[in-house]
């Protein structure tokens, strides 16, 4: 891929505004899970060492632009990040009108406060991507998770900046990403959960088409089910019940052939295992039944390429985690290669499992899935075109 990467470019007393994907969960100002962060070293460590004059942007959560609200501050980030690189860093909250001098703050690295407070940010303005253009000499994208949306400090900046390139992280992604559906082990396992068939119909017409398996989950297989199934008050689609039923011909879709239900949507729900042509009106599909997490065993222990993305059943409540956490484990014990993306699907191998054996953990969510179906993401393209200059 014709990308100009962070080696590619002299960095030396230069300005390099380098955007990352810092939107990790935070309570209490204390950080939950550092996942994301940890993925973003290399590239801060490679910019430090080759002498470069940083400035860290990201955004986090979805304050309200022009709203400083304190639960959304990128504080507790710096505070991590100066610990971790041990080094000298200064964090800026007002910054967009003023002049940034490294001489004056005395450091080499300063971090910007939430770019979503900034007004005209999600809307990728003009004005607003010119003045973080103006802040430095070369623009750094590594936030793969956000390169599905044209904002301004993801892609309104780079209109403004004269060199553009990436990050370790973000060619890591598109590299194990690029891999994966063009040249994958067979056989080949995805695993699609989720709520709804229609937030993910492209994606599953797209891994049906080049997987040797497809097992679908959540919401996601009682649309499935519901073709010939009565499934209760299970979450599904009946507008996307002709749709799914032209998949199941077109594909080798797995289907869940027990579940365990629940007679209210509640952590403290008793589970009862039912098999798919025995559920009640009054009951809900919540997880995979026990037969069904021994087929998907086979599947799995025999695959050689497995890309995971969405949990098969409510894992968050005990009794209906079983599916999940079982499908997290089965993937670790087999030889695969393995992908996982998507921040419901890390949390729950994080929970269940040793994430360490997963082969590749994409840090991206919707960008991971575009990437899949084979859409160019708008930063990529423009990343490409951008190329082509030098």
């Amino acid at each position: 891929m014709s990308i100009l990467k962070i080696q590619d470019v002299d960095l030396l007393n230069k300005k390099v505004m380098i955007r990352l994907d810092l939107n990790v969960p935070i309570f209490n100002g204390v950080i939950q899970s550092n996942k994301r962060i940890k993925a973003t070293l290399p590239t801060l460590k490679y910019a430090i060492d080759k002498g470069a004059k940083i400035i860290i942007t990201s955004h986090l959560g979805r304050p309200i632009e022009g709203i400083y609200n304190k639960n959304y501050s990128l504080l507790p980030v710096f505070n991590y990040l100066k610990n971790k690189l041990n080094v000298s860093m200064k964090f800026i909250s007002n910054y967009l009108d003023k002049k940034i001098s490294f001489k004056k703050l005395n450091t080499n690295i300063i971090m910007l406060e939430n770019v979503r407070f900034n007004i005209g940010e999600t809307k990728n303005s003009d004005i607003l991507s010119k003045k973080y253009a103006s802040m430095c000499d070369i623009f750094v994208m590594d936030a793969f998770a956000t390169s599905h949306r044209a904002h301004s400090s993801t892609y309104g900046i780079m209109n403004f900046v004269n060199i553009c390139c990436i990050g370790f992280l973000f060619y890591s992604e598109i590299n194990a990403l690029s891999n994966i559906v063009s040249k994958p082990k067979r056989p080949m396992v995805s695993i699609i959960g989720g709520a709804k068939i229609s937030t993910k119909f492209n994606i599953l017409n797209y891994l049906g088409n080049i997987s040797d398996t497809l097992i679908v989950g959540g919401g996601i297989s009682n649309t499935f089910l519901a073709i010939k199934n009565n499934v209760g008050k299970s979450l599904y689609e009946p507008n996307y019940i002709v749709k799914a039923k032209k998949m199941i011909s077109k594909y080798n879709i797995f289907l869940p052939v027990d579940c365990r239900v629940g007679k209210e949507y509640s952590k403290y729900a008793k589970s009862y295992l039912r098999k798919i042509n025995e559920i009640s009106n009054n009951e809900e599909i919540m997880d995979y039944g026990d037969k069904t997490i021994n087929l998907i065993y086979n599947i799995l222990i025999n695959a050689r390429t497995i890309l995971w993305n969405g949990p098969v059943g409510v894992f968050e409540f005990l009794n209906f985690s079983k599916g999940t956490k079982y499908i997290s484990k089965y993937i670790i014990e087999s030889k695969a290669f393995s992908v996982i993306g998507g921040g419901d699907t890390i949390s729950a191998v994080e929970r269940f499992s040793d994430i360490k054996k997963i082969s590749y953990v994409s840090t991206g969510g919707g960008s991971f899935l575009k990437f899949l179906e084979g859409k160019d993401l708008p930063v990529i393209s423009f990343l490409k075109s951008k190329s082509n200059l030098f």
